[in-house]
């Protein structure tokens, strides 16, 4: 069985002036999920002593807003939560996770489904967003897995 190498990179991308606000809209909903999921748990687990399941997809009638970004931005948004959770209660070395401030390492991280993360002559493909003029100043191969913040391409070949 052959090992798979993962390989990371970081791309420089030059969106419109609608594409930053998409950009901006993603960070915020990320952001505004990760914190309003985490306050929820703390009050549930408070009240119930039990730990709390939720998911993004709860809060989108509530706040139909959150249905303008990348519905995988949310759900990473969700694991990640979910993963801090599990270290925290596993090491004792690691810290509660805290809630996020804005225009502190605004990103969100979308995954690859069949060809909507993409790689297209100068310029890159997201979902939602569409085409980015990009300078990728080498060749990429391999498949594309995911796109993390304002572009970091992780692949694998």
């Amino acid at each position: 069985m052959s090992k798979q190498i993962h390989k990371a990179y970081k791309i420089r991308i030059y969106p419109n002036e609608v594409q930053k606000v998409f950009f901006a809209k993603s960070f915020g909903c990320t952001r505004f999920i990760w914190n309003r999921m985490l306050a929820d748990k703390k009050d549930y687990y408070r009240l119930h002593k039990k730990s709390l399941k939720n998911t993004p997809a709860q809060y989108k009638k509530e706040f139909e807003w959150l249905r303008e970004v990348d519905s995988l931005a949310l759900a990473n948004v969700q694991m990640q939560l979910q993963q801090g959770f599990q270290s925290f209660f596993k090491r004792p070395d690691m810290d509660f996770p805290k809630f996020k401030n804005k225009g502190k390492k605004d990103s969100y991280t979308t995954n690859n489904q069949k060809g909507t993360v993409a790689i297209d002559g100068s310029f890159i493909k997201l979902p939602k967003i569409g085409r980015i003029k990009a300078n990728i100043h080498r060749s990429i191969n391999g498949l594309i897995k995911s796109a993390f913040r304002q572009v970091l391409c992780q692949c694998f070949g």
